[in-house]
């Protein structure tokens, strides 16, 4: 009251009126300091991604209320449920095309992420003011507070000091933010929620894990690389952190140790086993070995825990048809696999199906040019590097050569399976994306075109991935892809072809497995099936066959995911090591 509320009333004032006037605001939560901005004016969000090093990435939009969000984009009502329940997620909706938002909002992309005020603050900064006829602020650029791939600034000294360079204003209050916490982005595909990252008001919500598999000790997973997070377990509840960020800075790594240290006091418990990733050049890997203290650390590869996040979902202890898409895990044979169909229970994994090998020229630093993933392809598939293919044209002869060089010795390439780098190849190759500046831009692209040309009537061009001796052959996909591209055929077939592909390519996998073995469940899961169109494509192939699709509700299909797959497979496998046999009880476990 009093004084006190006149100064607030006179700083909110103040802030709007400087997001009024273009100025990028750093606004404290919940959870941590955001950066706002008008989402009206291009060149304001020129300037805060320019600022915040963040040149393509998509922003969020906070806005006033469901009829503001209606505004910017369609709105169903399971996703006006979503984004009026009590977590407050960001959702990502299919934008207006009259939608009053500046281009670089979300550029390339048809979706916008939105989410509605969701604390005092925001409704206090987005409130209308009577005096001002044409409103810029029901909806305003809400982005974290930091740096890209930086942790978020939470204290206040901190966010004067870290948001300097950024911001042109502060907004806070003096209220101390305990426990830092991303906002939680979701999307609604044709089947329910899919998590995209799951953070502020879904944790701590602890997820039920399967009976009879888990040991009595306390187990900490601590999950991959990228889009780190931490799973604590005891008995049947698993405990998965809010998302960390990726493990490439200091700050991170700390923000990791004070998670861990936070989720033991908040639990009352201290963990006897720690689980992570094989990779031994893993930020979590070394931590664990080194901070074991005689505990056992259990390895686990990345993509079985990718599938036993998934079946931690629904209850499952095995066997599975597990089909892990993403970019990037070491496997069992030291090699990058990334294109997984896995036979899989909670305790072990085999891989019985993936993508053919291609050389990735470079190594992780191919992952930012797509045009030299599409050249490796195109040198694999036996094509010849023609200046009619849009990957070849945007190519600079002096790159080609190198490139030739290196594919040729063999030198500075890896060999990957991956998924993710195929998309990536596909969409350079198509002429959609030869450079990227954020993890899965080019396809996220390339769903874009695809779902554009389906949702306008269009047939797809008919690809083939064949599968031969457990291997599909790209190949012949990469030869259809060029064919189709010298015949004409429009760009967006092509592309609505490839997702086909790829999701009958599944189906055949998985019936073929079916036929071996009786198994028929199959669970979707890695970071290419945040692609709705891909996950709804392969889930209506694999009902059709006679299979049941299962996919990740409750915890990201991307690296977000990890480490509650590690502590269930770490955990199950203590239990069989320790299990008492009971003659009363006879429980499947794979």
């Amino acid at each position: 009251g009093g004084a006190g509320r006149a100064g607030s009333d006179a700083a909110v004032a103040a802030a709007q009126r400087a997001l009024r006037d273009g100025a990028v605001v750093a606004v404290k939560g919940v959870g941590g300091y955001h950066l706002a901005c008008r989402a009206d004016a291009e060149e304001v969000v020129q300037r805060l991604r320019e600022r915040k090093q963040r040149p393509g990435k998509a922003f969020a939009v906070l806005v006033r209320d469901l009829d503001t969000a209606r505004l910017l984009a369609h709105v169903d009502d399971e996703e006006a449920a979503l984004l009026c329940g009590a977590a407050g997620p960001i959702v990502l909706l299919r934008r207006r095309d009259d939608a009053p938002l500046a281009p670089g909002v979300a550029p390339g992309n048809p979706l916008v992420g939105v989410l509605l005020a969701s604390n005092p603050l925001h409704h206090l900064l987005l409130a209308p003011v009577p005096d001002v006829a044409a409103d810029p602020l029901a909806a305003v650029v809400l982005t974290s507070g930091n740096r890209s791939e930086e942790p978020l600034c939470t204290d206040d000294e901190e966010a004067r000091e870290r948001l300097a360079g950024l911001a042109d204003a502060w907004l806070w209050h003096d209220r101390p933010i305990a426990v830092p916490c991303d906002d939680s982005v979701v999307r609604m595909l044709d089947d329910g929620p899919s998590m995209v990252r799951r953070s502020r008001g879904y944790v701590p919500t602890p997820v039920l894990l399967p009976p009879d598999v888990t040991g009595a000790l306390p187990v900490l997973a601590l999950g991959a690389e990228l889009k780190a997070t931490t799973c604590l377990v005891q008995g049947r509840l698993a405990w998965l952190s809010q998302h960390l960020g990726d493990m490439g800075s200091l700050a991170t790594l700390r923000a990791l140790e004070t998670t861990v240290a936070r989720t033991e006091a908040l639990h009352g418990l201290r963990a006897e086993m720690l689980a992570c990733d094989l990779h031994p050049d893993h930020t979590a890997h070394r931590w664990a070995l080194r901070e074991a203290a005689g505990r056992p650390v259990e390895l686990v590869q990345h993509h079985h825990a990718h599938v036993a996040a998934a079946m931690a979902e629904h209850g499952l202890v095995g066997p599975v048809i597990g089909v892990a898409f993403d970019g990037t895990g070491l496997g069992t044979d030291g090699t990058i696999w990334g294109g997984e169909v896995l036979r899989a229970d909670l305790h072990d994994a085999v891989r019985i199906a993936h993508l053919s090998p291609t050389p990735l020229p470079g190594g992780d630093a191919a992952i930012r040019h797509p045009r030299r993933v599409a050249c490796a392809q195109l040198w694999s598939a036996g094509v010849d590097w023609a200046d009619d293919l849009p990957c070849v044209a945007a190519t600079p002869p002096q790159e080609r050569a190198l490139l030739a060089a290196q594919l040729e010795r063999g030198l500075r390439t890896v060999a990957t399976t991956s998924a993710g780098r195929l998309f990536d190849a596909v969409a350079s190759l198509l002429g959609v994306r030869h450079e990227v500046s954020y993890e899965a831009q080019a396809a996220i692209e390339l769903e874009a075109l695809a779902d554009g040309h389906a949702r306008s009537g269009g047939a797809p061009s008919a690809l083939q991935l064949p599968l031969r001796d457990g291997v599909w052959d790209c190949g012949v996909l990469v030869h259809g892809l060029v064919a189709g591209l010298r015949a004409g055929d429009p760009t967006g077939a092509l592309a609505l072809g490839f997702h086909l592909a790829l999701a009958v390519a599944v189906t055949q996998a998985a019936v073929a497995e079916r036929a071996e073995t009786g198994t028929d469940t199959v669970v979707l899961t890695g970071g290419v099936f945040a692609n709705a169109l891909l996950t709804r494509l392969t889930t209506h192939a694999l009902r059709d066959a006679g299979l049941r699709p299962l996919r990740h509700h409750l915890v990201p299909p991307n690296d977000g995911g990890i480490a509650l797959g590690q502590a269930l497979v770490a955990s199950a496998r203590h239990a069989r090591t320790h299990a008492t046999p009971n003659p009363n009880t006879n429980h499947p476990v794979g």
